[in-house]
């Protein structure tokens, strides 16, 4: 179905693996394309609960492939503003999608690449992981997201200090600093176990938890929209059997149509 990205579901899970693993999963305009439509698409699928985001081979993303981009000064603005709301978008749908996204992360994450890992909701990485904002060392701002999501991840200081020196976050600094799960000589195992457990929930619920975890909104706002998404819980039938389950002292079982 697509050129650069593999997409397949197994059990209600769509894995997304960017597969250009010749120039580390850099991406080119195209590889942005088909990363916004499978993304909107398993999101879109009533039978996907979740989403793995990885890289194939030996790297997660090495940012953009240069060697596919045109020379952008010789273009327009509004060209160029094109092809970075793209990679935006990529981001802004992670965070935006009903179903949590979970991040396998090996080998390098750079520019952009980081910025999409760091645009899911949890986070797997091995030993060697190199999550690197880097824009500075080439010239450029974090046109992506990342002087956005790093502050809030992993608070404004110690985000500065990696938003302005373009060093490396390695594994053991991402496990201080809260940044990621787990750490696993196989991420994609860990990624999946992860999932398992996320899977073991409630699924409505879980998508309400995503969707109240907003920085953004007052206290009062948090409060009314917890109101609607409390009520919808309490009418869902898997609330009512995971209840069910607690006062029986049995594992739930839920009544799913998986993809």
């Amino acid at each position: 179905m697509y050129d650069d990205i593999d997409y397949a579901v197994e059990e209600g899970v769509a894995t997304l693996t960017i597969d250009r693993p010749d120039v580390k999963n850099a991406f080119r305009e195209a590889t942005l394309e088909e990363l916004n439509d499978a993304i909107r698409w398993a999101d879109e699928d009533e039978g996907v609960y979740a989403l793995v985001l990885t890289g194939a081979g030996d790297a997660f993303c090495a940012g953009a492939d240069v060697r596919s981009m045109p020379d952008w000064s010789d273009g327009s603005k509004e060209a160029y503003a094109g092809f970075l709301w793209k990679a935006q978008n990529v981001v802004r749908q992670l965070r935006s999608i009903e179903i949590p996204a979970v991040a396998a992360v090996a080998g390098p994450a750079i520019g952009a690449g980081c910025d999409f890992a760091l645009g899911c909701d949890l986070r797997v990485v091995d030993p060697n992981v190199k999550l690197r904002q880097g824009f500075v060392k080439v010239g450029l701002v974090p046109g992506d997201g990342g002087a956005w999501l790093l502050p809030k991840l992993i608070g404004e200081s110690k985000a500065r200090e990696y938003l302005l020196t373009g060093r490396d976050i390695t594994a053991d600094d991402a496990v201080d600093l809260g940044l990621v799960v787990d750490v696993d000589e196989e991420p994609l195992d860990g990624a999946y176990e992860l999932v398992d457990e996320l899977l073991d929930n409630p699924a409505h619920a879980v998508r309400k938890t995503k969707a109240l975890i907003n920085p953004s909104l007052s206290f009062e706002e948090y409060c009314e929209r917890a109101i609607e998404y409390q009520w919808e819980c309490v009418n869902d039938e898997e609330h009512k059997e995971a209840i069910a389950a607690f006062g029986d002292r049995r594992e739930a079982e839920y009544d799913r149509d998986y993809s």
